[in-house]
């Protein structure tokens, strides 16, 4: 028997380690699918013949939400409500039944000869002017408005008291002379009486009550301008307070 070469033999037994190798290969390869995928993630058991009985319940979904609560109703405020730094004793005064127009704010507006009441005027101020509002009609007549605060006709100072007793600021109605010594000194918050001898106006609100055209010239009765005019010789007063 001839000897063996030994290249031959070394070949062969590389050979059997590299088949041995791969053997070990697949297998492990094999092993490891079965309980992982492709990724390496481990695998759910799954079957068909499983029921949805026999795999766990899902927990509810717990939303928590929130119920509002039913508010109260508010009650309505009136529509001349004033800050209650702002308020100010007022004084009894007759009603008026006509129409009471008002405009937000502070100062009275004219449109169309009626003067709208600034809201947040006291309501002795807002009834003064929708009292005047009832004269811009009325014709001048001098005395009038002085036997009675109601009248077919006014000159400067009736008019003036007819304002001011709506206000619940004058009993009586008074003439020019005694408007000059009429309550305080100086121009008021809400009311200013310009008086000399012969002629009373008023700014009431920012808007003049006047019963002198001072445009078209002449005494046409108790109107109201947006405009003022010159107090040169009047003697400016005001009710106390206002």
């Amino acid at each position: 028997m001839s000897a063996v070469n030994p290249r031959f033999s070394l070949r062969l037994a590389v050979a059997f380690f590299a088949g041995s190798v791969a053997v070990e290969m697949v297998n492990a390869q094999d092993g490891r699918t079965d309980a992982r995928g492709s990724f390496g993630v481990p695998l759910q058991p799954f079957s068909l013949h499983e029921t949805a009985d026999a795999s766990p319940r899902a927990e509810p979904i717990r939303v928590a939400y929130y119920v509002p609560r039913t508010q109260p109703a508010l009650a309505p405020r009136a529509e001349s409500a004033e800050n209650e730094d702002d308020v100010e004793t007022t004084n009894a005064f007759p009603e008026i039944n006509s129409n009471r127009p008002v405009v937000a704010g502070d100062r009275a507006i004219l449109r169309n000869g009626i003067a709208y009441a600034p809201s947040r005027a006291p309501d002795n101020i807002k009834n003064a002017i929708w009292a005047v509002n009832t004269l811009r009609r009325k014709p001048y007549v001098w005395g009038g408005g002085h036997g009675s605060f109601n009248d077919y006709g006014y000159d400067c100072s009736g008019s003036v008291s007819f304002a001011l007793h709506y206000a619940g600021l004058l009993d009586a109605p008074l003439p020019s002379n005694d408007f000059r010594r009429y309550g305080k000194r100086g121009r008021g918050r809400w009311i200013t009486i310009y008086s000399r001898d012969g002629h009373t106006f008023a700014i009431i609100a920012g808007l003049r009550l006047d019963t002198t055209d001072m445009r078209n010239g002449g005494a046409v009765g108790p109107r109201w301008y947006a405009e003022g005019r010159d107090t040169h010789d009047f003697d400016a007063r005001h009710p106390a307070g206002w």
